[in-house]
């Protein structure tokens, strides 16, 4: 490993010494250093200001570091998988918050009925016909949603589907719907597609809206 340690004084912003030809070295090492307090006053609260110096001086002028280079790698590297995680734990957090108010504002809406689960449903058009159940075919037509509208999957024909091959959210609003209904259902993440999401379609922790069309079923 280089003698140049992996922690992130890079983030620096580039100065530009043709502004001002008279500054000093003296100067131009305290306005980096003041700019490096600055970031890393908020970055890395607590951090150890005398030992980041006493690294900075010995690496700068190439002498012999107090942890030998192993070490330096071990510990950035724990560094940034902590870092790491607590920026997935936020991120995580946030989409959380943000689908419990998504579903507590569908949840609120006139005519909205309550599925097992958390699957909410509005009837757009009644039926008639008999219920699926859950080794059903169902023949539909459907139109998927994103919270924000964004249309992500939708069918130009009507087709067949097994109910044990579809999400867990289809399952449940599909055996409650007469043959020839069409329904607004809302599906919670932990019914869709989790914590995984679907590729760069649906994203983790995001519920989806479907308009679904029961056109026939056979048993």
């Amino acid at each position: 490993m280089s003698r140049r340690l992996l922690f992130t004084l890079c983030l620096v912003a580039p100065f530009s010494l043709a502004e001002d030809a008279a500054t000093s070295p003296h100067d131009l090492g305290y306005s980096l250093g003041a700019s490096i307090g600055e970031r890393l006053r908020e970055d890395q609260p607590g951090l150890d200001v005398e030992a980041l110096i006493d690294g900075l001086r010995q690496a700068y002028h190439d002498q012999p570091l107090a942890l030998d280079e192993k070490r330096i790698r071990q510990i950035l590297a724990a560094h940034e998988a902590e870092m790491g995680g607590a920026q997935q734990s936020s991120s995580t957090e946030a989409a959380l918050m943000a689908e419990r108010r998504f579903m507590a504002g569908e949840r609120a809406k006139a005519n909205m009925h309550e599925l097992s689960n958390g699957v909410l449903y509005t009837e757009l058009a009644p039926g008639q016909g008999e219920k699926p159940t859950a080794n059903s075919r169902v023949e539909v037509s459907y139109k998927g949603q994103l919270p924000e509208g964004t249309i992500f999957d939708q069918n130009d024909q009507p087709q067949w589907f097994r109910l044990d091959s579809v999400i867990e959210g289809w399952k449940i609003a599909l055996q409650q719907m007469p043959k020839g209904a069409r329904w607004r259902v809302v599906i919670p993440s932990d019914q869709a597609y989790g914590a995984e999401g679907a590729g760069e379609l649906i994203p983790p922790y995001t519920p989806l809206i479907f308009e679904i069309e029961l056109r026939n079923l056979a048993n």
